[in-house]
């Protein structure tokens, strides 16, 4: 199940920049939106308060941060891609979201955080695709206002699987891994998260949280061929896999869905950590 929404440069992305995989980046977020939320009310992100979304995407955290600081908040979003920030912006403001801003940049390990600083600043599944992850970390929390929170979720891509699976989901598995190894992500960035922030000099996390997901194959599917379509212009870059190869896993992937339609599946793990910063 790729990953997001991410402030990343495009030599650095694994995912599409369609309007299909936009789509598919807003389902995501939406299956995660409990999950996420149960993170805002953790910190008790409160009315009032300045929040930034790095790696903003399709906006869907944005508005889960927008309900709870109310209008006399301010939510700033950032994001590489140009065309997604004009739309999330514009989503968000018919939505009646006027307090948000997206911002389309990069979010770099060489220049500040713009905006800052924030009562909240969050990025989810943005480290999965920083090569400079740690770097980057470092900017995210001098953009914290004191006694605001840093707040990260990430996965941890290699827990995704289906019960007994047959070689068409170890095979999309494998070129998914492949496919964004080659260009520099980190698959279980999730389970680096209370390392990355000792790494980068922000200490031992105050909390923890591990969500998790469990569907049918039959329905899970869509999400892990969607996220496979969405790689296979870079796994066929880097000789992941070809398109014969490709179609031939994409008809067995048919037929294993109607016949194991019910097996459990898990999808990637979502770990999330937070930091306080004194004030």
């Amino acid at each position: 199940m790729g990953t997001t929404e991410a402030g990343t440069r495009p030599d650095t992305y694994a995912l599409g920049r369609t309007p299909q995989e936009y789509e598919r980046l807003r389902a995501q977020a939406r299956m995660w939106e409990v999950a996420t939320g149960r993170l805002l009310d953790q910190i008790g992100l409160a009315p009032g308060a300045t929040c930034l979304d790095a790696g903003c995407g399709p906006g869907e955290t944005m508005r889960l941060m927008a309900h709870r600081v109310g209008p006399a908040g301010r939510v700033t979003g950032i994001d590489a891609d140009a065309s997604l920030a004009a739309m999330t912006q514009a989503m968000l403001h018919d939505a009646g979201h006027v307090q948000c801003t997206v911002l389309a940049q990069e979010i770099s390990p060489a220049e500040p955080v713009p905006g800052g600083p924030y009562d909240l600043v969050y990025a989810r599944l943005l480290l999965f695709h920083l090569p400079e992850r740690v770097a980057v970390l470092r900017r995210l929390w001098e953009a914290v206002a004191p006694g605001g929170h840093l707040v990260v979720q990430d996965y941890d891509l290699t827990s995704a699987n289906v019960l007994s699976a047959p070689d068409s989901v170890l095979e999309l598995v494998r070129v998914l891994h492949g496919a964004f190894g080659a260009v520099g992500c980190d698959v279980q960035a999730g389970l680096r998260l209370p390392q990355l922030l000792a790494d980068a000099g922000i200490g031992v996390a105050d909390g923890t949280d591990v969500a998790g997901r469990v569907e049918p194959f039959g329905v899970g599917r869509v999400m892990l061929e969607q996220t496979y379509r969405s790689v296979l212009p870079a796994a066929f870059a880097h000789g992941i896999t070809t398109p014969a190869q490709s179609d031939a896993m994409l008809a067995d992937l048919d037929r294993d869905a109607i016949r194991l339609a019910d097996a459990p599946m898990l999808w990637p793990l979502l770990i999330g950590a937070w930091k306080r910063r004194q004030e």
